[in-house]
């Protein structure tokens, strides 16, 4: 198609524009197995409309991927999903969701470079699926929180239970929170923040 010269080009929304008074921008993934709601996550907390990149369940995936608890699911992410939110007028987190099926985990290198820390997701009703993601994160040295996502039909039992089946050590944040909701999303996120700067100010 040839533009003439009275052809506008659509540039990003208002709302996209990043705030002039964001002086430090930090990359956050929010990682997690198959349907425990990281799409979920980046879409309630994000300011910007978030870039997602879902596709339609097929029947290809049958006895490939494990979608135990997440029946009626119709897409998964492929690639990434993408948002961005303002902690404060000066910092800014982009967060890169990563797709949860063991198939596409080898785009997870890409999308772990430059990472600050990292959000894991965990959904009660298949806790197994959390050892490999936290096993990778532990290999790459990469800070994270863990985020007990509240699912209606999901068990429930104590954090410390939780902790001990997690293998986790008494000094990584975990939480209760959903997914669901923006102010349970932003308190995960600024649980990250904390942690991160208590690991800055003990090394300095």
């Amino acid at each position: 198609m040839d533009f003439k010269s009275s052809d506008t080009v659509p540039g990003p929304r208002a709302e996209d524009h990043l705030p002039h008074t964001a002086t430090a921008a930090v990359k956050i993934v929010i990682v997690g197995g198959f349907g425990v709601g990281k799409t979920t996550m980046v879409g309630s907390v994000s300011e910007i409309r978030p870039l997602t990149t879902e596709e339609t369940m097929t029947q290809a995936g049958i006895g490939v991927d494990d979608n135990y608890g997440s029946d009626t699911k119709t897409a998964t992410t492929v690639a990434m999903d993408f948002g961005r939110i303002s902690i404060t007028e000066q910092l800014v987190l982009y967060l890169f969701g990563t797709p949860g099926q063991e198939r596409f985990w080898f785009l997870w290198n890409g999308l772990f470079e430059g990472a600050l820390g990292a959000v894991v997701l965990v959904d009660t009703r298949r806790l197994e699926v959390s050892f490999d993601v936290i096993g990778r994160l532990e290999e790459r040295g990469v800070p994270f929180v863990v985020a007990v996502n509240d699912f209606p039909d999901g068990p429930r039992y104590p954090m410390e239970d939780l902790r001990a089946a997690l293998d986790l050590s008494e000094e990584i944040p975990m939480m209760q929170c959903d997914a669901r909701r923006r102010a349970s999303s932003r308190d995960v996120l600024m649980t990250l923040m904390r942690f991160l700067h208590s690991i800055a100010m003990a090394s300095a």
